[in-house]
This record gives structure tokens, C-alpha cells and sequence, in this order.
């Protein structure tokens, strides 16, 4: 049996339940995922930012020039 008339002969609402599973499972996932880069967010921000730092002058620093540009990378 194919996927085509498998899904036609679902309600609104089996539909519906479906959805709300796979939003859940996708959300889920989305949570996971920041939860582990959040906890390597020095290695990343690091490796970003490695090049930039390469190219700078000997002797200067990496500059914020607003005030949430200093809070992505703490």
C-alpha cells in the first residue's frame, strides 16, 4: 500500500495528531541541539572567530559596536 492512499483515508484529525507529533519531535530536536552547542559554545565561538582574529594587527583587540554584540558569544 503507497503513502497517497494510506493518507486519504485518514480523518482531520488523525492529520492533525500527526502533525502535533512530528512539531513535538522537531521542537524536541531543536532543543537538544542548543542544549549540547550551548555547552560548547567556547570552542565554537573560538573557531568563528579564529580567522577575524588572524587578520587583526598584533597588539589589538576584537571590538562590540553595539551593546547585544557582546553577549553572543559569553
Amino acid at each position: 500500500m503507497d503513502n497517497t492512499s494510506l493518507m486519504d483515508k485518514q480523518s482531520l484529525t488523525e492529520h492533525l495528531t500527526e502533525l502535533r507529533s512530528c512539531l513535538i519531535y522537531s521542537l524536541a530536536a531543536v532543543a537538544v541541539g542548543f542544549a549540547v552547542a550551548y555547552g560548547f559554545i567556547r570552542p565554537i565561538a573560538d573557531w568563528f572567530f579564529r580567522p577575524l582574529i588572524k587578520v587583526l594587527p598584533e597588539g589589538k583587540n576584537l571590538i562590540f559596536i553595539s551593546y547585544q554584540e557582546g553577549f553572543f558569544f559569553i
